[in-house]
């Protein structure tokens, strides 16, 4: 339901704790203030290498948003050593896969491989931390392509116009009001200099942390790591931005008006994360406040507005625990033929007034952090979702170590805590709405000729 703005992979999932598997996380720092986490795991040959660059979306200023997106797809384009492609080509040469990320927070890289392979990887990712190079075919190329990418993702996708608008308007000073593929009128405006002015600030050692996890050892690691990345010397990073965002005074609310055949909304609350909370039981019981209302069919979302009253075709409820500023507490839905966004939005108010105003039962919230830890053990068997753990926390600037008290704290959550937070954070005064309206495409097109456009 929720429209994900993650670029090749969406991370608002119960990643599997760092503790998973069958051996111990070692952490090490090069010289040059790269750090090192290796998590051992030996059922399979097989291994994890991600290396995870503090730079994403939030860190980009007015009128250069997206270049930490495209700046994803440059890296893999060639350096002075390989050419365009080759690096993917080499890795597939390999048996192995590789892909990347770009997020409002951080940019990550990662190959999947066998073990007896570590060390081709390692050298490509430090051959291209440094060595990339700006050719301006290849980046008007990539930019077409990434431009190309944002009217098929938002642009001309009703659910991902709806939340980038949500986001625009929810935030006054949190550069969270950004998209991360960014803002077409920049992205036509993106020269070659800023992109390498950019790579020149970001991709630094001292400003990244290299994760691997798999049939491992750690001190093997730590050689093949000071062998490629431990020459690079350590750059001047600059201090990211983290404004404070003004008190809000009512309820914010957009209407977006495109071609779509249905109606759909969108409502956010401001609310903290772990390591900016108040209490730091507070993000926690948001979590599980969260799973009450969308934990699958027997939840309230589901129960109440789909099955019951029928005034949703859909309901959802999210909450993620992690991000470098305090984010939102999303609820969305698309009402039923014959209900209204009205109808929808004060049946969804209804169920947050109620987790105000009522205790959670003991057994319902037992059923639900039942499932919650139900569903982050069965995402134990894959090493991928331990270097992610890992490496998300890390980049945050959360200790990784916090994943190992995760499935306690859950399970701590109390009914008077989860009303607790829904008294202090889902609140009108923290609430934004947004709501799609329908348009013929014809009117559409009208519109668009009355404007200009």
């Amino acid at each position: 339901m929720f429209p994900r703005m993650f670029f090749g992979l969406a991370l608002a999932l119960l990643i599997a704790p760092a503790w998973a598997g069958d051996g111990q996380v070692s952490e090490f720092m090069l010289d040059n203030g790269m750090k090192v986490i290796v998590k051992q795991d030996h059922r399979a040959p097989v291994a994890v290498s991600q290396v995870w660059y503090k730079i994403g979306s939030s860190y980009e200023e007015a009128g250069r948003s997206g270049l930490s997106h495209l700046l994803e797809h440059m890296m893999f384009k060639g350096t002075e050593a390989h050419g365009p492609g080759m690096f993917s080509r080499i890795i597939a040469e390999l048996g192995g896969s590789e892909n990347a990320f770009t997020s409002r927070d951080y940019t990550a890289y990662f190959e999947t491989l066998s073990v007896q392979h570590l060390d081709r990887a390692l050298e490509l990712e430090a051959d291209r931390m440094r060595h990339l190079k700006f050719d301006e075919k290849e980046f008007r190329k990539e930019l077409a392509v990434v431009m190309e990418e944002r009217r098929m993702r938002t642009d001309d996708k009703p659910s991902g116009l709806l939340y980038e608008q949500l986001m625009s308007v929810a935030w006054r000073a949190s550069p969270y009001q950004n998209p991360v593929i960014g803002w077409m009128d920049d992205l036509k405006h993106m020269s070659l200099a800023a992109l390498r002015h950019w790579y020149d600030l970001w991709y630094q050692p001292n400003n990244a942390t290299l994760v691997v996890v798999g049939d491992v050892d750690p001190q093997q690691v730590l050689k093949l790591a000071r062998k490629h990345f431990g020459p690079i010397p350590a750059g001047r990073v600059p201090e990211p931005r983290r404004p404070v965002e003004p008190r809000q005074l009512g309820i914010t609310r957009v209407e977006v008006h495109a071609p779509a055949k249905q109606p759909y909304l969108l409502m956010g609350y401001k609310t903290p994360v772990v390591g900016h909370a108040g209490q730091d039981w507070e993000p926690y019981a948001l979590f599980v406040a969260a799973s009450i209302l969308d934990g699958g069919e027997s939840a309230r979302l589901s129960r109440e507005l789909v099955r019951r009253q029928k005034i949703a075709a859909s309901a959802g409820a999210q909450y993620d625990l992690y991000s470098r500023l305090p984010a939102l507490f999303l609820f969305d839905g698309t009402p039923t033929d014959g209900h209204s966004l009205d109808e929808l939005e004060q049946a969804l108010r209804a169920q947050v007034k109620r987790l105000r105003s009522e205790l959670v039962s003991r057994e319902e919230l037992d059923r639900v952090v039942t499932q919650v830890v139900a569903s982050k053990v069965f995402q134990r068997d894959s090493i991928f979702y331990q270097a992610m753990q890992i490496g998300m926390l890390e980049t945050l600037g959360v200790n990784w170590r916090l994943a190992e008290e995760e499935v306690r704290r859950l399970r701590a959550v109390t009914p008077e805590q989860v009303r607790a937070v829904a008294r202090k954070y889902l609140i009108e005064d923290n609430l934004s709405v947004a709501r799609l309206i329908p348009r013929e495409k014809k009117q559409a097109k009208a519109a668009e000729v009355k404007d200009g456009k």
